[in-house]
């Protein structure tokens, strides 16, 4: 069980200093795992590492009445001139582990990993999916009563995500998740519970399910109406833009730099729906497309414009 009293949490610095979480008060039952659920800047991963205890509130405090990991995924800490063996070596030390317990942890994480002849080699010689698979089997070697992960399924490749889920729900029953995810279908899945953050305020939901609805509801509230600029077609260039490249290469340059933002928007709105990402992200993503078109309409009327002015140069 987890209580959070009074919390109140803020960061200092030059833009101001809003709280980004205030006054938050509830009690995280004892084997629920919860989806932590809210937009970009809400405070989900702030309010993860103050339960975690990597950071300390403002004001109140959380009260762990049980065994809290790290975030899952974490490879912050990983000593980079030591291997990855020795690194989960020396993190199963410093938890406390026997001899026996130190080599089932590091049988493990080198099973999950799946890396091969890297695990005995540099970390700094690691990519980053590489780390994460280390620092992902490492978080879930040990026995917790309750696994934070902030987007830890998101990283890899679609086999690594599967594994990484499977592995997750195979805590479930004998630990409790607190969960950040962008996935829908990962929350639905693995949370029973929902705590929906908005404009920082948290809100418990017993079903997961109508955390996300909540939510869904609030984005369509807040929906802005179209403005006049918004939905006004860009009109004909009569004449060149004179922030845009001046001469004609240069502005075919420009063009096709256009053209391929505007093929990589409609390829990353493909990805989303793929990975069934929540719908905010969706339609975040797909505002972006109409923006590009306009992008390359306008720099296709700059060219144009650019070599109008040529050809009566050279008459």
């Amino acid at each position: 069980m987890i209580e959070i009293r009074n919390l109140y949490k803020r960061y200092h610095n030059h833009h101001g200093s809003d709280w980004v979480l205030k006054d938050i008060n509830l009690t995280i039952p004892k084997g629920v795992s919860v989806g932590l659920i809210g937009a970009n800047g809400a405070g989900k991963s702030t309010l993860l590492r103050l339960i975690a205890g990597m950071d300390s509130p403002e004001r109140g405090e959380v009260i762990r009445h049980s065994r809290v990991s790290w975030p899952v995924g974490l490879a912050g800490g990983m000593q980079n001139n030591m291997t990855g063996r020795q690194n989960v070596k020396f993190v199963a030390r410093v938890q406390g582990s026997s001899p026996q317990e130190v080599q089932r942890v590091i049988q493990f994480v080198e099973e999950f990993a799946e890396i091969g002849e890297a695990f005995d080699e540099p970390v700094r010689t690691y990519s980053s999916g590489m780390r994460s698979r280390i620092s992902f089997g490492l978080s879930l070697a040990f026995d917790f009563d309750i696994y934070i992960s902030d987007e830890a399924t998101a990283v890899g490749d679609r086999a690594f995500k599967e594994k990484a889920k499977a592995l997750f729900q195979s805590k479930v029953g004998e630990a409790s998740l607190i969960m950040v995810s962008h996935s829908e279908g990962i929350l639905k899945d693995l949370c029973s519970a929902g705590l929906y953050l908005n404009e920082g305020t948290a809100h418990w939901y017993d079903d997961i399910k109508d955390a996300i609805k909540a939510y869904h509801d609030d984005i369509d509230k807040h929906k802005a109406v179209p403005t006049v600029e918004e939905v006004k077609q860009p009109e004909p260039l009569s004449k060149v833009d004179p922030n845009l490249p001046q001469d004609i290469a240069g502005a075919e340059k420009h063009l096709q730099q256009c053209r391929v933002k505007l093929i990589e928007a409609k390829r990353s709105l493909d990805v989303a729906k793929t990975e069934k990402l929540l719908p905010l992200y969706q339609d975040q993503i797909a505002k972006d497309i109409p923006k590009r078109e306009r992008q390359v309409a306008h720099a296709i009327q700059h060219l144009e414009a650019l070599k109008q002015a040529s050809s009566h140069v050279e008459m």
